[in-house]
């Protein structure tokens, strides 16, 4: 006889329903008191994945009551950036609360949201890891004259086409003093000598990302040997890469990973052997990445993975998620 739902043990039901969308979670609590039990299991509400939806304000508290509690980890919330007095916000308010009721919250993603009002010091204060995607923020957030001891626990921040963004708000970064990681996506204002000045505050960094934005490769890869001698994974697009620019990082004495993101493939851009010239000058090098610049299935992968072979080579297109970075 053929098993029904009602026969899978509970362990496999609170796995299946971390599938569904937060709408139909709370809708098949109804179906009958089992489920109820189930969805209100802590174990479920560890992720939270809200950006499906544009929640209004009291269906966001009900939500934070009811069922986003001490087992909260990471949160993604989003579309909150629209025109109008009737349009739903996230205020201060409802952050502190979010803190205050969910202690364990480590991971908080923001996606389209006006945050111009909401001061940085309404944020949970045990986040690790904070991620702004198309954010409006205040130009208070970020500068270095403010409160340093915000965010103590912050390891790894996201700016992904953050307008706001600019030099200085980079050298403010150093007020988080647990930062380690950090992906600059799209931001246009940051200039050459602004990340330069910034990375040297950063020196600590041992993760960082610069993707779609308006610096080139070269004056990027300068910046990182230069300031960032603990650096352990880079990765960037190609824009403005050539076989002199690869080569600063040549003996960079931390480096594990390397990721090259495409297209923007010029006469200038490195070779497949002079990618392998300078990667085999990096003693620590465990994994190189190259996507989207429009070698997978021919004769560079067979080259790098004969010349590296303890290292990973990674040779693939562009994923569709990250077409946003290539633009």
């Amino acid at each position: 006889m053929m098993a029904t739902l009602s026969d899978l043990p509970d362990s496999v039901l609170l796995e299946i329903f971390t599938y569904l969308p937060v709408r139909d979670r709370i809708r098949i609590s109804r179906v009958c008191h089992r489920w109820k039990r189930l969805v209100d299991d802590r174990w479920l509400w560890r992720h939270v994945d809200l950006t499906l939806y544009t929640m209004r304000p009291k269906v966001m508290w009900h939500l934070l009551r009811r069922y986003m509690a001490t087992r909260l980890h990471s949160l993604r919330m989003g579309g909150y950036l629209f025109s109008g007095s009737k349009a739903p916000q996230l205020s201060p308010a409802l952050l502190r609360a979010l803190g205050q009721k969910c202690p364990n919250l480590q991971r908080l993603c923001l996606h389209v949201a006006d945050l111009t009002l909401v001061p940085i010091t309404s944020l949970p204060s045990t986040l690790r890891t904070l991620e702004l995607h198309s954010c409006e923020i205040s130009l208070a957030w970020l500068l270095r004259e403010q409160d340093p001891n915000v965010l103590p626990h912050l390891e790894r921040i996201v700016l992904d086409r953050v307008p706001a963004f600019h030099d200085e708000h980079l050298q403010g970064l150093t007020r988080f003093r647990a930062l380690r990681s950090l992906v600059l996506g799209g931001t246009y204002r940051i200039t050459e000598t602004g990340l330069d000045a910034g990375l040297q505050e950063l020196s600590y960094l041992q993760w960082l990302e610069v993707l779609g934005c308006t610096l080139s490769a070269d004056s990027t890869l300068r910046a990182i040997s230069r300031r960032l001698q603990e650096v352990r994974k880079i990765r960037l697009t190609v824009g403005g890469l050539s076989a002199s620019g690869l080569a600063v990082l040549e003996g960079m004495p931390a480096l594990e990973s390397l990721c090259l993101l495409g297209p923007l493939v010029t006469p200038e851009m490195p070779t497949a052997t002079e990618i392998l010239s300078s990667c085999l000058t990096m003693p620590k090098l465990k994994v190189l990445e190259l996507q989207g610049l429009g070698w997978e299935g021919q004769e560079a992968e067979k080259i790098l993975s004969k010349g590296l072979p303890h290292c990973t080579v990674i040779v693939r297109a562009r994923p569709k998620e990250t077409m946003d970075w290539w633009m």
